[in-house]
């Protein structure tokens, strides 16, 4: 059976290595399906009869036919392409399934020059570290000169952090980038600066997953394998006070006093995820077949009774869904969850369940709180404890029935539209699986520790940014100097924008949250000319104005 990563392969070969537009691409790939070619591998070893009969051109189908056969025999040339069988696999021959390639250095068609970068994701999320400072005093100082692109990122990475808190650092660079590039495309056809459909309009985004940042929907392409984690342990280093490595990893318990639906007894197996612990705050999640809500209560006191370490946690959360009776409505079962002092957790558990659409199952998820708050960290944390439980559940291996928490790359549609063009493929960024470009993390790390100015003292005024190499008797600033200032700068900027998300986290829902990020961009962002004039211009920026956004203590 062919893959998502066949298809992936097929469409990578049309229109990067053959230069098909896009849409005649898919328009290709539908037709191939229909006569059950569904990868490289297929077509290249099918008779051409059956590939003219799906392309209905016979030079079209043998030219396709004669590159499939090429990457076969080439093994390596787009990607390590060898059918269903990929040549990296091979041992020995290439990086390990836990280990990435990024590009560095890519000639015009797309390909590396020089080979890959082996990076474990969390040397690539260490590399894409971003400076920080939440010093209150200098930021309420700090007065920055630049313009609003690079505050939209700046916005949105930060908010990101509690909206989408399962996505890494690379992922939230490359989500924030996907904005400013829709927002800033947006503006200039306001401004006349640009003219026709957007990339998106046109349907070069058609098929792909899609969130929400600051308002705005983006077309992103799932990271599939992509394991990452933050500073928390996972498993065997555990903190000993879940006590999960004393129990085996499935638990079964007799239930004699509880009723089912059907009035019998019933022997219950709890599957119990890998325990994660993060600042001496341990969580650990376990799920069980239910079929009736009445067995809710039974099934948690068998639980605690089995476990007595349980009773000593600080909080044990628990949600349950079960199917819909026959002729209701797909999705109008029953549901119910209970936080125990973890605010938000029943939901999120919830949320989890209908990613993944598990039904007749009930999680608890157990936390022993360590003193210190976690902050966006512990939406991650209690959506990873929930998939594992769920996966042992399941028998599952990951979520596959939506984004359920899997890294994601925001697409660059405008770039796809442009390198589909042989005229511009000098501009070309792969993502180097399928042909569609993405917005490099890089790129944008880079962009915001370049755009963060101090501002001249004649615009900073009273509040003049202490970093400012603003005295006229001193000499000009090194570009080191001035690019350690930049940096800091931004510090302040992302501390100043924490310090605001952090405090309205726990009394907004993130679809508000998401929602009121733009309001407060536009409250605080540089004043410009409102014309053709003030495309790109650089204003004043005061981080005092951004402090002034936090949740008022009532």
């Amino acid at each position: 059976m062919a893959t998502q990563q066949d298809l992936q392969e097929l469409l990578r070969l049309l229109t990067v290595s053959r230069k098909i537009p896009m849409m005649q691409a898919m328009t290709q790939i539908k037709a191939l399906q229909a006569v059950e070619l569904r990868s490289i591998k297929q077509i290249a070893e099918s008779p051409l009869e059956t590939v003219e009969s799906a392309i209905k051109d016979e030079k079209a189908a043998r030219s396709l036919q004669s590159a499939c056969k090429a990457v076969l025999k080439r093994g390596d040339q787009l990607g390590g392409v060898a059918g269903s069988k990929r040549a990296a696999d091979a041992p020995g021959t290439g990086p390990s399934s836990k280990r990435i390639a990024r590009q560095q250095h890519q000639d015009t068609d797309g390909f590396m020059r020089g080979g890959p970068v082996e990076m474990t994701p969390q040397e690539l999320e260490s590399s894409l570290e971003l400076p920080i400072s939440t010093d209150e005093a200098r930021i309420a100082e700090t007065v920055l000169q630049t313009n609003r692109a690079p505050l939209v990122l700046a916005f949105a990475v930060e908010l990101l952090r509690h909206t989408m808190p399962e996505q890494p650092l690379s992922s939230r660079l490359s989500l924030g980038q996907a904005v400013v590039s829709a927002n800033s495309r947006s503006k200039a056809v306001s401004l006349g600066l640009e003219k026709g459909a957007s990339a998106d309009d046109e349907g070069w985004g058609a098929g792909q997953p899609r969130v929400r940042v600051m308002g705005r929907e983006v077309a992103v392409l799932k990271r599939g394998g992509y394991e990452w984690r933050g500073e928390e342990t996972v498993g065997d280093e555990q903190d000993e006070k879940t006590h999960v490595k004393a129990e085996t990893q499935t638990q079964t318990l007799t239930q004699g006093s509880t009723a089912t639906s059907s009035g019998l007894a019933q022997q219950s197996t709890w599957a119990v995820g890998q325990p994660i612990s993060l600042k001496s705050s341990a969580f650990v999640a376990r799920a069980i077949s239910i079929t009736d809500a009445s067995q809710r209560k039974s099934l948690l006191e068998s639980l605690l009774e089995a476990n007595p370490n349980l009773k000593t946690a600080t909080h044990n959360a628990w949600a349950y869904r079960l199917r819909p009776p026959e002729g209701f409505l797909k999705g109008r079962g029953r549901e119910e969850s209970f936080d125990d002092g973890e605010s938000g957790c029943g939901d999120l558990m919830l949320k989890v369940m209908r990613e993944v659409d598990a039904v007749d199952t009930l999680v608890v998820l157990t936390r022993w709180f360590g003193g210190v708050f976690l902050g966006p960290d512990r939406w991650r944390i209690m959506r990873n404890c929930v998939t594992g439980a769920l996966s042992e559940r399941l028998r599952k291996t990951g979520i596959d029935t939506s984004l359920g928490g899997e890294a994601v790359w925001g697409l660059d549609l405008e770039g796809t539209r442009t390198s589909s063009s042989s005229a511009a493929k000098n501009q070309h960024q792969s993502t180097g699986v399928v042909g569609m470009q993405i917005h490099r993390p890089e790129t944008a790390r880079n962009y915001l520790l370049k755009s963060f100015m101090s501002a001249p003292e004649e615009q900073a005024g009273a509040g003049t940014s202490p970093s400012s190499p603003a005295k006229k008797t001193q000499k000009k600033p090194t570009q080191k100097a001035l690019d350690l200032a930049k940096e800091e700068n931004l510090g302040l900027l992302l501390g100043a924008l924490r310090l605001v998300f952090d405090s309205w986290a726990d009394h907004l829902t993130t679809t508000e949250l998401d929602r009121r990020a733009w309001a407060w961009y536009v409250a605080v962002r540089p004043a410009v000319d409102s014309g053709p004039s003030g495309w790109g211009a650089k204003g004043t920026l005061r981080l005092r104005d951004i402090l002034d956004l936090r949740r008022k203590e009532s």
